[in-house]
């Protein structure tokens, strides 16, 4: 049994013609999912629907073996869910906003507070526990967030959006604490996010989804394989030196072109050692010195791009 199940998952505004969701059947088990999207592509929506917020108008969904047709409240006690938009109270201390959310998910007064002050520690607030909310920057709101949806110790999580508006400091810990509960703590997750190079760094398995339509749903490594392109990069003698590695390159039969700084060279029928030999006896030949001589990876971002365009 998957952690999520969905079977022609559907969900139509405005009688029909505006489309959230279509036919969306995806399996998704453990680990960090990542639901990928540009903003309006359904995810927000999807999560709603799981998590027995909104109905579907069409099709049917499994959460932790509940149906969310009449499991609703079921699985909202099963699952911890962080918010995209801001919702905490400015004038309530971070410790107590997080005891009154476990006490809502059933735990007693002092279980509560016990695991209140676990999770603040564990997302980073200890010191900050007794401050009021309304003093905190965007990325403690943002871990506060995350600890009421821990509190309980749900047996699924369902983050959206848990990067928006913060730094890139803030962002990398953020994406480390995410990591750390799909794999140290063992909990599922499943991760909403629009900056698609995020999801690389912590998830196992991706859906992709564009104007609520499903275009792939896959484990993460599948997108990110070997392309089989062999990426050059060489110091730069002058202003020239990468026009004159390519036009070298090319004169000996090789198929390749200019990246950026970086040279790519499509695959050949020359095993992948003899076809470094070559590049590196050319790099010799002209006097250049090579910085970078490796396959490239497919990412994320550039697989979604295909597929939209496809």
């Amino acid at each position: 049994m998957g952690v999520i199940e969905t079977q022609g998952l559907g969900k139509r505004y405005a009688g029909g013609s505006v489309i959230a969701l279509e036919d969306l059947t995806v399996d998704l088990g453990g680990g960090v999912t990542g639901l990928v999207g540009a903003n309006g592509a359904g995810k927000s929506t999807l999560i709603k629907i799981l998590l027995g917020l909104l109905s579907p108008t069409s099709g049917s969904a499994r959460v932790l073996g509940h149906d969310i047709a009449g499991g609703g409240a079921q699985i909202r006690q099963l699952v911890g869910y962080m918010p995209e938009h801001e919702c905490l109270p400015p004038d309530t201390r971070a410790i107590d906003f997080v005891v009154h959310m476990g006490r809502m998910s059933g735990l007693p007064p002092a279980a509560a507070r016990e695991r209140a002050a676990d999770v603040l520690r564990h997302v980073g607030l200890a010191e900050e526990r007794y401050r009021l909310m309304g003093t905190y920057s965007t990325g403690m709101k943002q871990r506060a967030k995350l600890a009421q949806a821990l509190v309980h110790d749900p047996q699924l999580v369902m983050l959206d959006e848990p990067t928006n508006g913060l730094d890139p400091a803030a962002r990398d810990d953020m994406l480390g604490l995410i990591r750390r509960i799909g794999h140290d703590f063992g909990i599922p997750v499943l991760v909403t996010s629009h900056l698609l190079g995020e999801l690389e760094r912590v998830s196992d398995h991706v859906v992709v989804l564009d104007a609520g339509h499903l275009l792939r749903s896959e484990a993460t490594q599948s997108f990110l394989g070997d392309t089989g392109v062999l990426v050059v990069e060489v110091l730069a003698v002058g202003p020239d030196a990468q026009a004159r590695m390519g036009e070298a390159l090319a004169a000996r039969g090789l198929v390749c072109r200019p990246h950026g700084s970086l040279i790519e060279i499509d695959p050949t029928t020359a095993a992948p050692d003899a076809l470094r030999d070559m590049v590196r006896d050319t790099a010799a030949d002209l006097g250049l010195g090579l910085v970078r001589l490796q396959a490239q990876t497919g990412q994320l971002e550039d697989v979604f791009r295909e597929e939209v365009a496809g």
